[in-house]
């Protein structure tokens, strides 16, 4: 037997199957330098210690997407080695705040399985959950992904596809206190917000190909469409493919320009790469508030019910949406948030 791994192919997975995920990873001040560095975001309580501690954290936490990315990264050498596509995510929940010197580690289950129709490829559906140093949960979350064959003429296991919410439920967050906004960066509280306002986040940037290659390797993310020109050459799209949470990240970060405030993401009821992107594209986004909810016994925060859309090529002051018309075409993400903002 080879002493390398290939990756599992859609025929290696079971219903039920459990995976524990290597390799353990303790989050350095580095990581968090290196993530702002590639996004720029700029949301408060995740860049200042001393801002966080006054409004009640122990010290500035790290990002949101940023512990997502890394829990995803530990999750695909085993699920999504020979991905064709990422596809969504669901029942994204953040439990515990991340800080520098955590580490994280993570496992998976096997919760759907079902072949695609071309039989070259199939759907596997994995709940993934995250755990820090003490074996407390900090993230779960549900996504699917599209994954070769290792032979077309293989059988297919019985088709599963398991009833997912359509709304994350929505955990406690940290008491608040304190909140400055001439430091904040906007004046905009949670009841400034109305559902159904739509906010385009005006500026755009370009993904350059060493940045997005940086970006997947800093969350140990080894998906060959990401990196082996050689391969992709030949493949689908002809050359490599941005990492769908690169695109995740760029798109919080352009939010902030609307939604200082809303610092920290308690749950992800839903997310599509709709479209793939490519270096050389340039990544714009808009929010729309989809609903408000108010914490049990909270009069410090509240949560907005946030749906953010990114978008290639195409700036965002007409609020294009995913319908298949010509004009909406450069639709590549849609992401539905909870997202805490100060009251």
């Amino acid at each position: 037997m080879s002493k390398t791994g290939g990756g599992n192919f859609f025929e290696d997975f079971s219903l039920g199957q459990k995976i524990i995920h290597a390799t353990p990873r303790t989050i350095t001040e580095g990581d968090r330098a290196l993530y702002t560095a590639l996004y720029g975001s700029r949301f408060v309580v995740q860049s200042s210690d001393e801002f966080a501690k006054a409004v009640g954290y122990p010290r500035a936490p790290l990002d949101d997407l940023l512990v997502f990315h890394i829990i995803f990264g530990k999750s695909v050498p085993d699920i999504s080695l020979n991905a064709v596509a990422n596809l969504g995510y669901a029942e994204c929940v953040f439990q515990q705040a991340v800080l520098c010197g955590d580490t994280l580690s993570a496992r998976s289950e096997i919760i759907g399985l079902k072949e695609n129709s071309s039989a070259k490829t199939g759907t596997v559906y994995a709940r993934t959950t995250g755990f820090n140093q003490r074996g407390e949960v900090v993230l779960s979350y549900v996504r699917w992904v599209m994954v070769r064959k290792r032979d077309d003429a293989s059988p297919a296991p019985p088709a599963h596809v398991p009833e997912l919410a359509k709304v994350a439920a929505l955990p406690g967050a940290p008491v608040i206190s304190n909140w400055k906004f001439e430091l904040s960066g906007s004046r905009h509280r949670f009841d400034d917000y109305a559902i159904g306002e739509k906010i385009d986040h005006l500026d755009g940037v370009t993904v350059e190909e060493a940045e997005h290659q940086m970006a997947t390797r800093l969350y140990q993310n080894t998906a060959r469409v990401h990196f082996n020109e050689f391969a992709e050459a030949q493949g689908r799209f002809g050359r490599r493919l941005v990492y769908g949470g690169h695109v995740m990240s760029m798109a919080r970060a352009l939010s902030f320009n609307g939604l200082a405030n809303a610092y920290h993401i308690a749950a992800i009821n839903g997310g599509r790469h709709v479209a793939p992107l490519f270096a050389g594209g340039t990544v714009f986004a808009w929010s729309e508030i989809k609903d408000k909810a108010s914490l049990p016994g909270r009069d410090d925060v509240g949560a907005l019910r946030i749906v953010t859309r990114a978008t290639r090529d195409m700036p965002c002051m007409e609020f294009p949406l995913i319908d298949g018309s010509p004009g909406n075409a450069g639709v590549i993400l849609e992401l539905d948030y909870w997202a805490v903002c100060p009251r």
